[in-house]
């Protein structure tokens, strides 16, 4: 096996979080460091790829967290840098929502429905707590049966799916939002949203012409053993390289931690894998449409609509580009978890077949087909294996203070 020199720090990851530890390193004097990447480029889940005429970002596509309190750095960063955005706003998307037959449901139906998903989410939630199933004793003792509040109708499994997966449900308020602002930016750039991560790396790390070219960026080495020890850490490599250092910043996805990629030698404690199979990766694909020209509204607060479908989370969530790219005739339509797996495991064909049967129920069966579409795989990466991670929502809180006691000392 190849070897070399030891370092300080081997940082194993160049996405956003790698990267923003390798700033904070050499803004505070350590600088001989080593970052492992292991694909052929920065940015983890931040991805652009040129599609229909345009860049898209397959990944991160938001600056989530501006207009509040506090200055959100991400915000500033792109600001600096003259990044093009446009404010997005998809809370009007429920009253956007279509049934099977292409007629809108009425405003009304859709806030009752809002609500009632709102209620669900509440009850399930104190119904955990309490550890009942759905009982609760009444003032004679007895046991009664509370009233389900489970989504059934199409329109009710469309919205609940937003609020419960296109969002991601959280137990406490985002601190992004709480410390930032509510507002959000989509990402309309053709450098790409990794034009600022290429700007950060540009304070630490030697580039030309907007390409790094320092060597302590070492793209496509897959780490597979990770040996740690008193004397430091060595990590070993796919294609067999072999890096010493003192210390080692971890900085992959739950997703691949949670999966056979890296050994651990001696094994991580058993607590600490306990509270990483315990979080919960949601994987999140936008699948990019392109059309001949466009056939669906474009008015003041129809940039999100809806399909409202029994089976919930199928083609639910779309949106249009013509906001971030007027022209493009470009539609986008978010899948999650079951959905994204299902649709990676079949042809884009397949794929292209079942979305153009649904926006045929919405906008009626002379829309012009599709020209070209796109499909990114997070799950079937390898190297990301979901989109992002959250805590599991428990009610004791032990396995979340274990997961921040791990990460504080990694």
């Amino acid at each position: 096996m190849d070897s070399t020199n030891r370092s300080s720090v081997i940082i194993i990851g160049a996405g956003i979080s790698g990267i923003s530890a390798a700033k904070v390193l050499s803004e505070n004097g350590v600088e001989d460091i080593v970052m492992l990447e292991a694909s052929d480029r920065i940015g983890g889940r931040i991805r652009k790829e040129c599609f229909g005429g345009v860049s898209v970002e397959l990944g991160a596509g938001w600056i989530a967290g501006v207009g509040g309190r506090e200055a959100n750095p991400v915000w500033e960063l792109a600001v600096q840098h003259n990044l093009k955005t446009c404010f997005s706003d998809y809370s009007n998307a429920r009253f956007n929502i279509y049934d099977q037959s292409g007629k809108l449901i009425p405003s009304g139906i859709a806030d009752d429905s809002y609500k009632k998903a709102v209620e669900s989410a509440i009850q399930k939630l104190r119904d955990e707590e309490v550890e009942e199933d759905d009982e609760e004793a009444n003032d004679d003792g007895n046991k009664v049966t509370k009233p389900s509040l489970t989504p059934k109708t199409p329109v009710e499994l469309a919205i609940d799916f937003i609020l419960h997966d296109f969002e991601m449900a959280e137990v406490e308020p985002i601190s992004t939002y709480v410390d930032f602002g509510e507002r959000e930016f989509l990402v309309a750039d053709e450098r790409g949203y990794d034009h600022l991560l290429y700007k950060m790396a540009e304070g630490f790390l030697f580039t030309s012409e907007g390409r790094i070219l320092d060597d302590r960026l070492k793209l496509n080495k897959v780490v597979r053993e990770l040996q740690h020890s008193r004397n430091g850490v060595t990590v070993i490599t796919e294609d067999g390289c072999v890096y010493e250092a003192n210390y080692v910043i971890l900085s992959v996805s739950i997703g691949v931690l949670q999966s056979d990629l890296l050994a651990f030698n001696p094994p991580l404690p058993r607590w600490k894998l306990e509270a990483i199979e315990k979080c919960d990766v949601m994987v999140y694909t936008k699948i990019f449409l392109k059309f001949p020209y466009r056939f669906w509204p474009c008015g003041p607060e129809k940039e999100f609509f809806m399909y409202a479908h029994e089976q919930r989370g199928y083609y639910t969530f779309w949106q249009h580009m013509d906001n971030a790219y007027p022209g493009s005739n470009i539609l986008v339509v978010t899948l999650t978890n079951g959905e994204s797996k299902r649709v990676e495991a079949q042809t884009n064909e397949e794929t292209l077949r079942e979305a153009m049967a649904v926006l045929r129920d919405m906008f009626g069966p002379n829309i012009p087909d599709a020209i070209d579409i796109l499909v990114p795989c997070w799950w079937n990466n390898r190297f990301q294996r979901g989109s992002y991670s959250n805590f599991p929502i428990i009610s004791n809180g032990s396995c979340r203070s274990h997961f921040l006691h791990w990460r504080a000392h990694q």
